[in-house]
């Protein structure tokens, strides 16, 4: 989400006084101390006449990026243990993450994501309410998550906690309950969730997109949660064998980062894990034979939503490999189209024309490739005129140079947010497993900012007209058709082919 612009204070310049901070001046005792700082303060101000506001200071060169080192080695039952020591604090973040994730649902869609939210209801010897309790009394917060690649289970607890919070991750991961009663309910409430989202327009445009661009057959085609068929089916028998196949050590990568040892850290994993075994088949993800569609021409899907007061836009066509040599580039170009909140799309929308809180663009990485879509939500009444602005900016970086300047802007904002993914444990734990999932170490950073480095207009320009193609895509439109077909059709960007809600939301 694109954050709002923060309001200017009702009090602006040095030293000015207003009613709004009356109160806080006239309550101020005099101290030397005090008149001392106001001294100080004002002496900087005189001394800084040369400062304009309406220049912004001009970006420096990123320092050298410093990345942790990283320990790795395996259990005897094959599990990945990866440490790394951030001592600042006295926190620990540890991530287990199983590769595969919805790629393994096969013909039960919808299974790795309920699978995931199962783990933490009920394991060992606690039920879900005194396990969370327990969580909870030791200051530690766990959670389990799917996405399409894998299975995440989150720890983040304070040292003091480790050993009692890691009996209840490898609880949850090792020997979790999928009693009967909460299959049920769980199941019962992705039901209703599901329902839910044929009142939610962004779902449906993007469940929409995913179904026209991704044929049957495809992971991609259908939901990451299923649909209302393949969720009614599902009890703890399916469960459960589902669990024996995909949580499993040898599927098993788990990343360590905190106030602890590389030996203190592998100990602590041996301990509750090293024992662990598994059964029978591993499940591997079936082979994708049905590929993306690509458009010979642009194509348009409507999906009404009577006296929606918005409309919500998702224009886009497949995407490219993470492994792409091309990746620093196009994050780049992507930063000044639609990435960063001062992108052409956000400026031209949001600031220039106000038919939006925000507007953007962005590339979907993951193991099979996913799409790149730009995407708004717009007032009704500028439906086809937001269209219009989105293809002609998707044109322009593709078919005008980039300005050097602009091109410096957007490289400096990718490089310099490089260092945030280590900020914290939990970045640089998230920041090795994503990097782990195409199979790169965390030193991959540290390459990717050279890269970034490197890239010039020329490059910018080169892989706009590569892989953005605007005359070619997939635009999904949710909203009031009443209101907004006439004019989305007046436009003739290409076949309009219209959805049921419905069908879209199954």
């Amino acid at each position: 989400m694109i954050p709002h612009r923060q309001p200017r204070s009702l009090c602006s310049g040095y030293g000015v006084r207003c009613a709004e901070h009356e109160s806080r001046w006239s309550g101020l005792r005099y101290s030397p101390i005090f008149a001392t700082l106001v001294v100080s303060l004002l002496s900087g101000a005189a001394g800084a006449q040369s400062f304009v506001r309406a220049t912004p200071p001009a970006v420096g060169r990123p320092a050298r990026l410093v990345v942790p080192e990283v320990r790795t080695g395996r259990l005897a039952n094959g599990i990945v243990v990866q440490v790394v020591e951030q001592r600042e604090l006295p926190l620990v973040h540890i991530l287990a993450v199983f590769a595969g994730g919805s790629r393994l649902d096969g013909p039960r869609a919808g299974m790795a994501t309920f699978v995931a939210n199962m783990l933490d209801e009920g394991a060992g010897s606690h039920d879900p309410e005194s396990l969370q309790a327990e969580l909870a009394y030791l200051g530690a917060s766990l959670l389990t998550m799917s996405d399409w690649d894998r299975t995440t289970i989150s720890l983040k607890v304070p040292l003091r906690s480790l050993g009692p919070a890691l009996d209840l991750m490898a609880d949850v991961i090792a020997r979790p309950r999928f009693s009967a009663n909460e299959v049920r309910r769980q199941r019962d409430l992705r039901l209703a969730n599901l329902l839910q989202q044929r009142d939610q327009p962004n779902a449906l445009a993007d469940l929409a997109f995913y179904q026209v661009v991704y044929p049957q057959g495809h992971p991609y085609h259908g939901n990451a949660n299923g649909d209302s068929a393949s969720t009614a089916l599902l009890d703890s028998a399916a469960v459960r064998a589902f669990y024996r196949r995909t949580i499993r050590p040898n599927l098993a990568r788990v990343v360590v980062v905190g106030d602890l040892t590389d030996a203190d850290a592998r100990a602590a994993i041996a301990k509750r894990f090293e024992g662990w075994t598994a059964s029978g088949p591993t499940a591997a993800p079936a082979a994708v034979t049905a590929l993306p569609l690509r458009q010979t021409k642009s194509r348009l899907y409507l999906v009404d939503k009577p006296n929606a007061a918005q409309s919500v836009i998702n224009i886009g066509w497949p995407g490219v490999d993470r492994l792409s040599v091309d990746y620093a580039p196009l994050m780049v170009m992507n930063s000044l189209l639609g990435g960063s909140f001062t992108s052409r799309l956000n400026m031209n929308l949001r600031e220039q024309k106000g038919f939006t809180y925000g507007a953007g663009s962005r590339f979907s990485f993951r193991k099979i490739p996913g799409p790149f879509i730009a995407s708004a939500s717009v007032r009704t009444n500028v439906t086809d005129s937001s269209l219009v602005e989105f293809l002609k900016e998707l044109r322009a970086v593709r078919d005008t140079p980039v300005p050097n300047d602009e091109v410096e802007r957007a490289k400096s904002y990718v490089e310099l947010g490089i260092p945030g993914s280590l900020e914290s444990t939990a970045q640089v734990a998230t920041s090795m497993a994503q990097l782990a999932n195409f199979g790169l170490p965390l030193t991959d950073l540290a390459r990717f900012a050279a890269r970034v480095r490197a890239v010039t207009p020329a490059d910018i320009r080169r892989v706009a007209r590569k892989y953005l193609t605007p005359d070619l895509a997939t635009i999904v439109v949710v909203g009031d058709l009443s209101r907004t077909r006439a004019g989305i059709e007046a436009l003739h960007l290409g076949p309009i082919t219209t959805l049921d809600v419905a069908r879209v939301s199954r």
